[in-house]
């Protein structure tokens, strides 16, 4: 009777999720274009990526974003819950404040930034001519544009936030007593104590931020298209226009599968990294 009641579930997931994994998988080895029998050809998709310019191209913007922002958003997350864990007044209010922008879809987060990092009428250079700083092109500039798409991942670090503040607030206050009682400052404290103790959550966080930012398609597709010369062409969006650009869908499906073994491979590392310096409260390092 449970297969009974869970067969729409699993209707829905053999066909909408399995069925199209596999059936990529298959056009990963073809030269497809719809409308036509696929025709298969082996490995030649995946040779054809390393004599690809693009792909190393857009391969390098995603890693150097990755490398950028997901450090910089764990930490500013980071310094932001030490801050609101100091005891202070309205700290659900302010939770709420820095979660809430976390939850706009990126379609309106990329509208709305394209405003502000607009050149003539944007938030940012106006701010920065108020301290006679002539603001640069951000998304007109090749030099400038994935800086900007850095700052931007700033917006959505509300629910790493709000993880790290659960966290902090799951430290034991007898360790950071007793570790005053033998004279340690808050910087010692903080290294010694909370670091270790919350590392299992900062091992959370950066894993689904390197998975997410390898990820990164609609901020770039809405606000640049992948402009200028190519400045912002992550690798999903170069994906994106084989598969529904010029319908190369055995190639595109080649590339998914490759993000795929990238993304996967990172996670291994990262999982693997985490034996020197995660520890569990109770058991040491893992």
């Amino acid at each position: 009777m449970g297969y009974l009641f869970i067969s729409p579930w699993l209707f829905g997931f053999i066909v909408f999720l399995i069925g199209p994994i596999l059936a990529s998988l298959y056009l990963s080895f073809t030269t497809y274009k719809p409308g036509q029998t696929p025709v298969w050809i082996g490995l030649e998709n995946y040779v054809r990526m390393f004599g690809d310019d693009l792909f190393y191209h857009s391969l390098r913007i995603t890693t150097v974003y990755t490398v950028l922002s997901v450090p910089l958003g764990l930490i500013t997350a980071l310094g932001l819950a030490v801050l609101l864990n100091q005891g202070v007044r309205g700290l659900r209010f302010f939770r709420t404040a820095f979660y809430l922008p976390s939850l706009i879809s990126g379609v309106a987060v990329a509208i709305v930034f394209a405003w502000f990092f607009n050149t003539n009428f944007g938030v940012i250079n106006f701010f920065l001519s108020l301290f006679g700083i002539d603001g640069p092109n951000w998304l007109g500039d090749p030099d400038w544009t994935l800086p900007a798409f850095v700052i931007m991942s700033l917006w959505g670090i509300g629910g790493t936030v709000v993880i790290f503040i659960a966290a902090l607030q799951g430290v034991p206050v007898e360790l950071y007593e007793a570790a005053e009682l033998d004279g340690a400052t808050s910087w010692r404290r903080f290294l010694n104590i909370t670091l270790p103790l919350i590392s299992p959550v900062i091992l959370f966080s950066l894993i689904t931020g390197v998975i997410a930012t390898f990820q990164t398609f609609a901020v770039s597709y809405i606000m640049t298209g992948g402009g200028p010369a190519n400045a912002s062409l992550f690798y999903l969006l170069y994906l994106y226009r084989n598969a529904f650009n010029w319908f190369e869908m055995g190639y595109a499906s080649a590339l998914a599968w490759f993000l795929f073994l990238i993304i996967l491979v990172c996670t291994l590392i990262l999982l693997r990294s985490s034996e020197l310096w995660v520890h569990y409260e109770g058991l040491g390092r893992k």
